[in-house]
């Protein structure tokens, strides 16, 4: 654990490095010369595809090669070609600290200051996450496999939301303005469209929408029309993130792809795109008066089946490569593992503060 810890260390003061690089970089080289930006910030992109190798620890890695590996990439390769949330279109403006922020964490700079108070909310998301964890981790031979496979579905999306939460406040403070919440309440979504759009993981979205949606409608509406252009669009930025996850899973497990997570978001691009289609044809034939099949389904009925048909899909698709490798056997050990490293450090302090008093 201890040298684990190192490498973690390593890791982050080497990335704060390369991008304190990459934003002298952007600073002297113009905005124009755009072979020559990205051939200046290419070593700074494969030096984080390597340094995270270096790291085996599942909980210590995960969310390093989640931000580093697939969104720092993605940014820094925007950033060459002046596009995205580092770019000198940014609002407001980044100075160093917010760069390197921006650069490594996902975060997106709130631009109407907010008052609302979460607390119920982050109240309501512990008790689900332990409603989730007991019965993972302590009945887990007794449940369905399709049972378990869902609860490790909401176990995902509980973990991501609470640590991007955490992560949204510490560097909230570090930077001194207000951030966007990751999260917009998925549950409520109407549509998958709403889901993956509006709702889920909201600064990834953005990106994906810079780095594959927005060239390739471009392309597209020169090769098919704009009317068409879109659903090219959209299965090109499914498929972008089925391949960032896809590394990110090779990170974990060292395993050669076996392309199911991509498949699955692949299928949900597939649907969107469905569903874009139907919305589109219900507007053309004049809305209530006519395609009354293709109104769009109430709030309590479409929620519902957004959350069930995301999860099926996700039990079926994605969770299995999550798991692959004993990942939860591997993670449930190193939190055993770092709680004996915690205690053994903190013994001598527990005795020298206990012989005082």
């Amino acid at each position: 654990m201890e040298g684990e810890i190192r490498n973690f260390m390593t890791v982050w003061f080497s990335a704060f490095a390369s991008l304190s690089y990459c934003y002298i970089i952007d600073k002297i080289i113009p905005k124009k010369a755009l072979s020559i930006r990205l051939f200046a910030i290419l070593p700074t992109i494969c030096l984080l595809l390597i340094l995270p190798l270096n790291l085996h620890s599942i909980i210590i890695s995960g969310f390093t090669i989640f931000f580093l590996v697939s969104l720092t990439n993605l940014k820094l390769l925007l950033l060459a070609f002046d596009k995205g949330p580092l770019s000198s279109h940014s609002v407001p403006p980044l100075n160093f600290i917010r760069f390197i922020a921006v650069a490594c964490f996902p975060i997106k700079i709130r631009q109407n200051v907010s008052t609302k108070n979460n607390n119920g909310y982050s109240a309501s998301r512990f008790l689900l996450l332990l409603a989730v964890v007991v019965p993972i981790y302590m009945y887990k031979e007794n449940l369905h496999q399709n049972v378990l496979l869902s609860l490790y579905c909401i176990y995902v999306y509980v973990i991501l939301d609470l640590y991007l939460d955490m992560v949204r406040h510490l560097v909230q403070f570090l930077i001194g303005v207000e951030l966007e919440p990751q999260f917009n309440k998925p549950h409520l979504s109407t549509s998958l469209q709403d889901f993956w759009g509006r709702r889920w993981n909201v600064m990834v979205s953005d990106i994906l929408r810079w780095a594959a949606y927005n060239p390739v409608r471009s392309i597209s509406s020169r090769l098919i029309g704009e009317k068409l252009a879109k659903y090219p669009a959209i299965l090109a930025t499914f498929f972008l993130s089925g391949l960032m996850h896809e590394l990110q899973f090779y990170y974990y497990g060292r395993e050669k792809p076996r392309w199911d997570v991509t498949c699955f978001f692949l299928l949900h691009g597939l649907c969107v795109d469905v569903e874009i289609a139907l919305k589109s044809n219900f507007n053309a034939k004049g809305g209530r008066r006519r395609s009354w099949w293709l109104q769009p389904l109430p709030r309590l009925v479409a929620a519902p089946l957004v959350v069930v048909f995301t999860v099926v899909t996700a039990s079926w698709l994605f969770i299995p490569g999550l798991l692959r490798n004993g990942v939860d056997v591997k993670v449930r050990n190193e939190l055993i593992a770092f709680k004996e490293f915690v205690e053994e450090y903190c013994k001598p302090l527990y005795l020298c503060f206990s012989n005082k008093s």
